[in-house]
């Protein structure tokens, strides 16, 4: 399927109906400090404050609800560093199935005792978000009892994350650009398609830590690149992207810009968010405000959304970040 032949805001608007009962209407709130900063009016998307943490939920509960009720009964597959794969644990207990969740070997301590407080078997496989992905669709390819669903290549998954965008456009007129953290691209993919089906002069720009921007790279490269990511306190966002994933052609598409931020800043914006805004999120759910800081002299005047996408952030880390 090609890019021309996938209509975004039919998924998203079909995403939006069939998931709203099951997930949270998260709050936009305006930040004076960051909109002083800017001389522009900065409002926070806290999908922080998602159920799970991130806003991964809406994918993931969009995709299994449209699974048909022999495939409800079949064991469900996935991989994921962290919040993906809370999303997806809450979502089978909430619907009744059972799963297995692929985790890297060196997936963040605290997102794996978070997944351990579930009803869902987990295995360890590779060192990158991309290894346990492709060793778990393998396994299921092997097995018809097996389903494999991908944390971001999956039109089901971006049109569920596409919903944060039918909030944002009910919560704010006027929107002139957002900020959108970019891993596997599923999130800008979602949220980008449909706005931009609405109002295509909204800029998008995408956050990615400069330590694994794969998805800036494959974009640069005009093809999905394999590259080794450096270790960063974004780990939501961190890794490679699947061969053949339509985020790529869709970010392609509809990303307008990209923005990459050093670990330092990374850290800064999220100790900025707990001072001015008493509000803990992960090193991903920070990329949307330290990118901003960069950039913040080009949009004086203008009407500016920051996505902060996670919440889940360990003790090691937030040591980091204050010390």
């Amino acid at each position: 399927m090609g890019i021309k032949d996938i209509n975004l805001k039919k998924e998203v608007l079909e995403a939006e109906k069939r998931i709203r009962k099951h997930i949270r209407e998260t709050p936009l709130e305006f930040s004076p400090f960051l909109s002083r900063s800017g001389n522009c009016n900065v409002h926070l998307k806290l999908e922080n404050m998602q159920i799970t943490g991130s806003f991964k939920l809406r994918g993931i509960t969009n995709k299994l609800l449209s699974l048909s009720p022999r495939q409800r009964k079949s064991k469900i597959l996935t991989a994921s560093t962290g919040n993906h794969g809370a999303a997806f644990a809450y979502a089978l207990q909430k619907l009744g199935m059972k799963g297995i969740i692929f985790l890297p070997e060196n997936a963040s301590p605290a997102k794996i005792e978070a997944l351990g407080y579930y009803d869902v078997e987990l295995k360890f496989h590779g060192t990158d978000c991309v290894q346990a992905e492709a060793f778990a669709r393998k396994t299921a390819e092997k097995n018809d009892d097996l389903i494999y669903i991908s944390p971001y290549n999956d039109l089901k998954i971006i049109g569920g994350q596409g919903t944060i965008g039918v909030e944002l456009w009910r919560q704010l007129k006027g929107i002139d650009a957002i900020f959108v953290p970019v891993g596997g691209g599923g999130l800008a993919s979602g949220l980008a398609g449909y706005l931009k089906s609405i109002k295509k002069e909204i800029e998008i720009i995408g956050c990615q830590p400069k330590n694994s921007a794969v998805m800036y790279e494959s974009i640069k490269a005009g093809k999905i690149v394999e590259m080794e990511s450096k270790p960063t306190i974004s780990d939501g966002t961190a890794g490679g992207i699947e061969q053949g994933a339509i985020t790529f052609d869709i970010c392609k598409r509809y990303v307008d810009d990209f923005v990459l931020v050093a670990e330092e800043e990374i850290k800064a914006a999220i100790k900025l968010l707990i001072e001015k805004h008493s509000m803990l999120v992960e090193g991903s759910g920070a990329l949307s405000v330290a990118s901003y800081l960069k950039l913040k002299e080009k949009f004086k005047g203008k009407n500016v959304v920051l996505l902060i996408s996670g919440a889940r952030i360990g003790l090691k880390e937030l040591r980091e970040v204050l010390l």
